[in-house]
């Protein structure tokens, strides 16, 4: 997994930062960075992350890499990222202030992107006049 950009998130109280990698349209958290995003031990991420896998809510597959990360100690580990729909799926399941916190952003986040999308297309469809051809009969 290749970087291709580093975002910076922050908490709205500023308490939680986090370096977040962005690549192929989507965001790529660790255990670590998920464990601090909700404030949750790893052993509580890790039971959601099976349940999600298990239940087959999303096919592990499809939305875990693994890249290799030198730690602090200079030595290089294979570590495994989660996307984004990881992180929402694990977002909804958590419970704790960060995961109350992340589920009003991304409600709202959603709800602004229905909203307007609703009203492009809603104005798109108004500004297309479809004329059909006329059918003629053959009497």
């Amino acid at each position: 997994m290749a970087t291709d950009q580093i975002i910076i998130y922050k908490t709205p109280d500023g308490e939680v930062t986090l370096e977040v990698k962005l690549e192929n349209d989507t965001v790529w958290l660790s255990l670590n960075q998920l464990t601090t995003l909700f404030e949750r031990d790893k052993s509580v991420i890790s039971r959601h992350l099976k349940s999600i896998f298990t239940e087959e809510e999303l096919n592990r597959g499809s939305v875990v890499a693994k890249n290799a990360t030198t730690a602090r100690d200079g030595k290089t580990y294979e570590v495994e990222y989660y996307n984004l729909d990881v992180v929402i799926s694990v977002g909804y399941r958590v419970n704790s202030k960060r995961g109350i916190q992340f589920r009003i952003w991304a409600n709202r986040i959603l709800k602004e992107y229905l909203v307007s999308g609703y009203a492009i297309n809603e104005r798109r469809l108004k500004e297309q006049t479809i004329i059909l051809p006329e059918i003629k009969s053959k009497n």
